[in-house]
């Protein structure tokens, strides 16, 4: 523990991703921006209001963010995420959830936080994964939130 008192630290937060499927399997990531993470890919997500259900959280963000209803199912996993060089540390809960309305696409409707939604395979999300390291190469601009990160070490499968 460092020299400063615990007053001091900043408190860890809870984060909350909505993995939302297709009928193919694939999941929407977005592209981050304006924020810790910019420019890296994320499911659609945000901080836990106090008093609301990880499930509650899981619906509104992704409504909020994408214009998709969606009904969530079951806790997938938690994780635990910290920002050392932004002195921040989140507790992440991802949350598997359905859309209400198959035929629905996501919008942006947040353009200061997310650049794009796409559908993704889990095999290709876990591909991306697998290379965080490429800086330079084909999965250069495939960089994954550090959640994201967690979530697929710890649920190779979903």
């Amino acid at each position: 523990m460092s020299t400063q008192s615990t007053q001091e630290l900043p408190h860890p937060r809870v984060g909350v991703a909505a993995i939302v499927r297709n009928e193919k399997g694939e999941v929407i990531v977005g592209k981050r921006m304006g924020s810790h993470g910019s420019g890296s890919w994320a499911l659609p997500g945000g901080h836990l209001e106090f008093g609301e259900t990880h499930f509650a959280c899981a619906e509104r963000e992704t409504l909020e963010e994408t214009g998709l209803e969606v009904k969530a199912l079951k806790l997938v996993t938690v994780t635990d995420d910290v920002f050392e060089d932004l002195g921040k540390h989140y507790i992440t809960v991802f949350v598997l959830c359905e859309r209400t309305d198959a035929a629905k696409e996501p919008k942006v409707l947040e353009p200061e936080k997310c650049e794009s939604w796409h559908w993704i395979s889990w095999d290709e999300l876990r591909s991306w994964g697998e290379h965080q390291e490429d800086t330079e190469g084909t999965y250069a601009d495939k960089k994954l939130f550090l959640p994201m990160i967690h979530l697929l070490q710890q649920s190779p499968e979903i």
